[in-house]
Order: C-alpha cells, then sequence, then structure tokens
C-alpha cells in the first residue's frame, strides 16, 4: 500500500485525511511554512501549496515547522526502513537505535561501509537530509514524546533523548516546534507515564542509592494490530528468569549500552503501554527501537493483509487475525544464540535448554524485578559456561560453542542494518549455520518481510492443512506470488500448524 506512491496518490492520501499513511511521509505547506501528518484535521490546502517528504528531517531542512494540531511526530515509524534493505533504510534502523549520539556520523558510516561524506550525499539524495540532520528530528521527536507523556525534568529529556547540552536541546525544540520546552508540556491532557527511582529494598547503607530510573510510555502502533498472536508467540518461547510472558503482558530483562534494564509491555487496545527500568535515562532512546522492533509497530498492516488476502488459501486466516505481525528481537547475537538452540527440536524443548543456559550463564541482575532475574548470558558467556549445560549431540553442543565464540571476538557479528543477502551470505559460510538458521534470524532481527523458511517442517504441516504445497520446492515456486510479503504468510502457515484439528478439518 505504502510503497511507491506517486505524488498524486499521497494527495489522496490527504484528502481523504486517511490515518494509514500516518508516518510513512508528511506534507508540507508552502502557504503556512508547517508540516502535517497525512490525516491531520485541518482544511486540505490546495494541492499546488504541497510539497511531500519523506522524512520530518528533509522538512525541518527545508524550512518547514511541525503543525502544533496533528502532532506529526506523533505516529508510527514508516514501514519503509524494513521493507526496504538499501543504505537509506539501514542507516534510518541505526539512527533509531541511538547510533550516532554514541558512536557520531562516523560509527554510523563505517556501520554501512560507507564514508562519513559519501553517507551524507547519499541519504541527501534519496530523504532529503543528511545523518546529522535525520538523528536531530529523531532527538526533536523523542524530546517531545517525552514532554507531554512524562514526567521527567526537562535536563533528563535532553539526555535521553540524546541532545549534547541543555541549550542544544532548548534551540532545537523551538526551532522544530515553535515552542519551548515548557511550553510543550503545558499541551499535554492528563499525564499517563511517570517517573521514579529504582532503590534496594530492605533499607541499609546503600537504600539511599538509586539503581535506575523508571519510565512508563504509550507507543503509537500503526493498526490493524494483533496483540493476541504477538504476546503468544512471546510467552511461548520466554525464558524463565529472563523474560516473564502471557497472554496479555511481556516482560524481559536486557544488557543496553548503559547497563542492565528491564521493561514491560501491555496492550491498551489502541497503543503499546512501556513500562522500563533503566540504569540511565540515555537507554530510553535504544529500548524504545529494539521495544518497537520486537512488536513490529511500524508494519503496514493492511498492505500486507490486503496482498495476502488475495491468495485464496490464506484469506480466511488474514480474515480470522487482521494485522498479523512478525516479532522481531531485542539483542541480534542472543536471536542467533536462541536460533541456533532452537533449530531441529521443539519450541518447547528449545526452551528448557535456554532456561538451563540462562541459569548457568547469566548475569543476574543488581535487584531482582519479580519474575525477572538474570540477563541472558553474552556469547562469551555462553563460551565460558554453556558446555556444562547444554545437552544434546556432541556435534551440535560444539557447534554452537564454536559459533558463541566467533560472536565473542568479533569475527562474526550481526546487527540491524545489515544487508540481508551479505548477512545470509555470511551466516550460511559458518559450520553449524543452515538455511533454516539464516533465514529465522532475517525474520527477527532485519524484519525482512520476504523470507519463507520452506524447510521448517511446521510450516510445511500447516501449508499442507490449507491445501498448498508442503514440499519445499513446490511451496518455494507458491510463495513468489506473495512476495514481498512471504514472511507475513509464514506467520499465517506456522499458525495453521498450530491449530487444533476437529472432523478433519483445523479450527
Amino acid at each position: 500500500m505504502l510503497d511507491g506512491m506517486d505524488n498524486e496518490q499521497r494527495y489522496r492520501a490527504v484528502a481523504t485525511r486517511d490515518a494509514r499513511f500516518d508516518g510513512a511521509f508528511v506534507l508540507a505547506v508552502r502557504t503556512t511554512g508547517i508540516y502535517c501528518r497525512p490525516s491531520c484535521p485541518a482544511r486540505t490546502p490546495l494541492q499546488r501549496n504541497v510539497r511531500f517528504f519523506a522524512t520530518s528531517a528533509a522538512a525541518h531542512e527545508a524550512g518547514y515547522r511541525a503543525c502544533k494540531r496533528c502532532l506529526p511526530d506523533a505516529v508510527p515509524g514508516s514501514p519503509e526502513w524494513n521493507l526496504r534493505s538499501d543504505v537509506a533504510a539501514r542507516a534510518m534502523r541505526l539512527i533509531a537505535d541511538g547510533i550516532v549520539e554514541r558512536e557520531g556520523v562516523t560509527g554510523l558510516s563505517a556501520r554501512l561501509g560507507y564514508t562519513a561524506r559519501h553517507l551524507n550525499r547519499l541519504l541527501t539524495a534519496e530523504l532529503g537530509a543528511g545523518p546529522l540532520a535525520l538523528a536531530r528530528a529523531h532527538r526533536a521527536q523523542t524530546a517531545r514524546e517525552l514532554l507531554v507523556a512524562t514526567d521527567l525534568p526537562a535536563g533528563d529529556i535532553a539526555f535521553a533523548a540524546g541532545f549534547g547540552s541543555i541549550r542544544q536541546f532548548n534551540d532545537t525544540i523551538a526551532e522544530v516546534y515553535d515552542r519551548t520546552p515548557s511550553q510543550l508540556r503545558a499541551t499535554r491532557r492528563t499525564p499517563f507515564a511517570d517517573l521514579s527511582e529504582s532503590r534496594p529494598a530492605g533499607g541499609g547503607a546503600d537504600s539511599d542509592k538509586p539503581v535506575g530510573v523508571r519510565v512508563r510510555l504509550a507507543l503509537p502502533v500503526r493498526l490493524a494490530f494483533d496483540a493476541a498472536g504477538v504476546f503468544a508467540w512471546l510467552a511461548a518461547r520466554a525464558v524463565p528468569g529472563v523474560e516473564d510472558a502471557s497472554a496479555s503482558h511481556y516482560a524481559r530483562t536486557l544488557l543496553l549500552p548503559g547497563g542492565p534494564a528491564t521493561f514491560d509491555v501491555r496492550w491498551d487496545g489502541g497503543r503499546l503501554q512501556l513500562t522500563a527500568t533503566l540504569a540511565t535515562v540515555a537507554d530510553l532512546t535504544p529500548l524504545v527501537a529494539r521495544v518497537r522492533r520486537l512488536f513490529d509497530a511500524d508494519a503496514d498492516p493492511v498492505g500486507i493483509d490486503e496482498a495476502l488476502a488475495t491468495t485464496p488459501a490464506l484469506a480466511p486466516s488474514v480474515a480470522a487475525v487482521p494485522g498479523i505481525r512478525l516479532p522481531g528481537a531485542v539483542d541480534p547475537h542472543e536471536m542467533l544464540l536462541r536460533a541456533l538452540v532452537g533449530q531441529q527440536i521443539s519450541v518447547a524443548a528449545a526452551r528448557t535448554q535456554l532456561h538451563r543456559l540462562a541459569e548457568a550463564c547469566g548475569s543476574p541482575l543488581p535487584l531482582a524485578d519479580g519474575a525477572l532475574s538474570r540477563l541472558f548470558p553474552t556469547p562469551a558467556q555462553v563460551v565460558a559456561h554453556g558446555r556444562e549445560v547444554l545437552v544434546g549431540p556432541r556435534t551440535w553442543t560444539e557447534n554452537i560453542l564454536a559459533i558463541a565464540g566467533l560472536l565473542a571476538d568479533g569475527a562474526l557479528d550481526l546487527g540491524w542494518a545489515d544487508d540481508p543477502a551479505a548477512q545470509h551470505d555470511r551466516l550460511v559460510a559458518v559450520r553449524g549455520i543452515g538455511e533454516w538458521t539464516a533465514n529465522y534470524v532475517a525474520m527477527r532481527v532485519l524484519g525482512h518481510p520476504d523470507v519463507l523458511p520452506t524447510g521448517d517442517v511446521a510450516l510445511r504441516k500447516g501449508a499442507a492443512r490449507l491445501g498448498l504445497p508442503d514440499r519445499p520446492n513446490d511451496l518455494a515456486a507458491w510463495a513468489v506470488h506473495v512476495s514481498p510479503w512471504r514472511s507475513y504468510a509464514s506467520l499465517h502457515l506456522w499458525r495453521a500448524a498450530a491449530r487444533p484439528i476437529k472432523n478433519g478439518e483445523p479450527l
């Protein structure tokens, strides 16, 4: 739906105030000097007065300010950045994760394999703004959301959003939103988030030392959203101690750049409600980016469902589960290790192995948070202690330990912004990593929308239940017709495989 739109199609979306396109692009009005989301309730401007931009940063660079009425930044992100695998899309994923704030433009360009100057030219030509401007726009959006949604002090918000100083924070907010931070904060209707310091329980000499900040945020999601399906997927794979999940919530521990963190996510029917305890407020930006990826919050559900529903075998499943999502990952190396443990065994058996691994190797949290007590082990910790707890064929165990060693010493690396083809080739070149694992990692780490792991037994079982060919080559030939949404078709096939049978028919 969102891919390849021309300006005429974009204007029609604006004229009908179609909220499905919020986040996919912004429109700027020459006569007012502001930019809006497509569904802005203001009077539709004349087409000759409208310019369209792929990003808010491009509108900023062209001299436009954000609309105070429709808040064009308070929307889900563009689904383009997962659908596309070009340099611009990969850069946007890293910018959202806070790479520019942590490593600078030099670090961003190095991760993408370009010089800083060449990357600036590429992004300016493609998106209308260079990496610094794109990162600046992302900081402004994050700061605005924190100002209207939390009780964080303005100084903490500045550093949580990635600004280098309070003055830079104040100047950027004023330039982008034509308001001071205090004026933006005054626009919130009811505070639905808070900040508090977490302190050690039980008193004692160290009881007055804060061990982190606690933040609550509401994250926008593009609808329809199959919340039940995502929570069920995550709950079935939750590793006790590291994760705690049910049909209505998901919580886990996570090591972020600033230290260990915990977070909890719940669905309120319209947004994801995120509660997090962080070692430092600077970790909020990467956490939000990873939670959004975990829940596939920026997908284009209408476009995906419309495309898959044209296939007769999938149409009933699409109708039954609108807005199906592809669960992502919060740590690329962790996801590879989980995939390696889970290959060729059941989900339940993999969960048991991973629980043993986490208990033996994972670092305990400084303070347990309910059912959450430890971090998932790093590759180095798996190398050091995994041999003692992994149960299975010796070749399988040795392969996992060897691959963990490659991750630990940097000989093998994975990231959100890897080129899919290059990542696949790099993985399958390693002994012990086959097609299934490489494909699964592409789906979960990169959010790759167009993968169908035809070697997966459960997936082929689901295909057979839906009357589709279940031989790998035949299934691959059929799947060409659902490209570029083969990953989402895979989810429907897995769902069909998991459904119980009654009178010979799936329920």
